[in-house]
């Protein structure tokens, strides 16, 4: 019988390996699952990218990333499985890092996507902020 819990060296340890790692988003499990083609990636690589910069607005990037993946004409069925199976290619940088970091599996829905998206990169805080620069706007004379 094999031990459950075999002896590891440092040297085993050092390797790299694939085995721990796990997509943090899970997709659906469908039957007609629509197969995407490297083109598909590329368009929304190339059309709508999100680095996580604070001068970028990520409810615009949800805008436009959602008119680029829902102009593929997809059923319903399929459409939130494949956007978010494209959303993580629009994601550079900090923005890719954050969705990296997040535990594996941790995402199942774009409902859930979308709040943790917004939750990280448009804070609560930055929303009562722009909220008070509107109120507080005075003319001045001249």
């Amino acid at each position: 019988m094999g031990d459950a819990n075999p002896i590891r060296t440092l040297g085993d340890d050092s390797k790299p390996s694939h085995e721990s790692y796990k997509n943090t988003i899970e997709l659906p499990v469908r039957n007609n699952v629509v197969h995407l083609q490297s083109d598909t990636i590329r368009l929304v690589q190339n059309g709508c990218s999100f680095y996580g910069l604070r001068s970028e607005d990520p409810n615009q990037h949800l805008k436009d990333f959602l008119k680029l993946v829902d102009s593929l004409d997809l059923d319903g069925e399929n459409r939130e499985r494949t956007r978010l199976h494209l959303f993580q290619f629009s994601l550079r940088d900090q923005a890719s890092n954050w969705l990296e970091r997040l535990p594996a599996g941790s995402i199942t829905t774009w409902e859930d996507l979308t709040t943790r998206f917004l939750a990280q990169f448009f804070p609560p805080g930055r929303t009562v902020k722009l909220r008070n620069d509107i109120l507080m706007f005075q003319q001045h004379q001249g």
